[in-house]
């Protein structure tokens, strides 16, 4: 794509973003989704629904090694079967690559990239990237049989926070950083409800953000839904999704009651569909808004 197409996708995700609040739910397919996948769902079609709002769905499926045969298909069929409906078509990542690689060229020409060889074993321990290579004349061609890292100098005013981001990896693969943030812009996204344990990656999109001109959506991160044990759930922990439960006869009400009781929407044991939580909150939004604000974060 040439520069001029780019700036036009750009272009069209600010216009989106002037005429109408639009939120997405960006599930990776390397399992069923859990419980706390289907809760930040819930919060964020909630969220855009109550300004009447779009509400996208896009799966993150750029790293084929992690993705599961029938996973995208299960969580479809698990956030219809909650009621949280998308419009749409269902945008895939992996679609998508041609324009991820047509930004990456774009920043590579203009000199914003430099080739990484920090390996995983040098950098353990260290949260914000030091620049180690920022200031390296290095190849970015196969060198002892691995590709470099492809890392983006962000502003100074990103550099103590987030220090520069990997934005395509040594294997080949687009990062999630860039990607996500490509998505966010040309899509017109104006709010991101998401994980709190995400909140480490803000200041990196913004970062990426910045770099491309553009303001950042707003982010919420909310918490976690945690096990008895006080654990994260993970889809590689095999963490319960809604099969065990509709086996067991559960509706999608209760789940809707279940989950939103685990944030004192509703008290606990209410049945409610999607729809109905979403008309009692407009009834008292100070309720829903409370809770966004709490859990905020960027």
């Amino acid at each position: 794509m040439s520069p001029d197409h780019l700036e036009a996708l750009l272009n069209q995700g600010q216009r989106l973003r002037r005429q109408r609040v639009c939120g997405r739910f960006a599930p990776t397919p390397s399992g069923p989704l859990h419980l706390g996948n289907l809760r930040t769902a819930l919060l964020s079609w909630l969220q855009v629904r109550l300004k009447r709002g779009q509400w996208l769905l896009r799966i993150d499926d750029l790293d084929p090694p992690r993705v599961r045969p029938g996973a995208t298909d299960s969580a479809l069929d698990d956030l219809r079967w909650l009621g949280l409906h998308w419009d749409g078509d269902v945008i895939f990542q992996s679609q998508r690559l041609g324009i991820y690689s047509s930004f990456l060229s774009a920043m590579r020409r203009e000199g914003l990239l430099y080739a990484c060889r920090c390996t995983r074993k040098q950098l353990v321990g260290i949260d914000i990237y030091p620049g180690t290579c920022r200031h390296r004349a290095l190849g970015w061609g196969i060198e002892g049989g691995r590709l470099p890292s492809w890392r983006l100098m962000v502003p100074d005013s990103f550099a103590s926070s987030c220090g520069d981001p990997v934005v395509r990896r040594a294997d080949g693969f687009v990062a999630y950083h860039l990607a996500t943030v490509v998505d966010e812009l040309t899509l017109g996204i104006t709010d991101v409800v998401r994980g709190d344990d995400l909140v480490s990656a803000c200041s990196a999109h913004q970062a990426v953000a910045a770099v491309l001109g553009q303001p950042s959506p707003a982010y919420h991160h909310v918490p976690l839904l945690l096990t008895d044990g006080g654990l994260k759930l993970s889809k590689r922990d095999q963490a319960s999704g809604t099969a065990p439960l509709r086996a067991l006869g559960w509706e999608p009400e209760q789940l809707v009651g279940h989950l939103a009781a685990s944030l004192d929407l509703v008290p606990s044991g209410t049945c409610v569909s999607a729809v109905d939580l979403l008309e009692s909150l407009r009834m008292r939004p100070r309720v829903f808004w409370g809770l966004l604000q709490q859990v905020a974060g960027s």
